[in-house]
């Protein structure tokens, strides 16, 4: 659980999602159309992103602001990815594939 403001956590997570999408940090600040060094700067704790930029971010990153504030997510776009498959299963094959979850849990 993250304290109610902690920049630290904001930028490590930049860093950790950033990461995972093997986007280098001056490849995101150029398509978020800001100078090569603001998400360097970001993740460096040197500067906080403005709202409207996190919210910019985030939308860049592919997630919602809930998923960024949620570690327990690791993974954002393997569940985004589990949740399209899902959608279109017949309630027969989401119960055969929520016996077999509860198996390997």
């Amino acid at each position: 659980m993250i304290e109610w403001f902690d920049p630290d956590y904001i930028s490590d997570r930049i860093a950790i999602l950033r990461t995972r999408k093997n986007i280098s940090a001056r490849d995101m600040s150029f398509s978020l159309g800001q100078s090569q060094s603001y998400i360097n700067n970001i993740e460096n704790k040197k500067a906080l992103p403005s709202m409207q930029m996190f919210l910019e971010i985030c939308r860049f990153l592919e997630i919602t602001p809930r998923d960024f504030f949620d570690d327990s997510i690791s993974d954002p776009w393997a569940l985004y990815v589990a949740e399209d498959i899902l959608s279109s299963r017949s309630p027969k094959q989401l119960r055969l594939i929520s016996d077999l979850m509860k198996e390997m849990k």
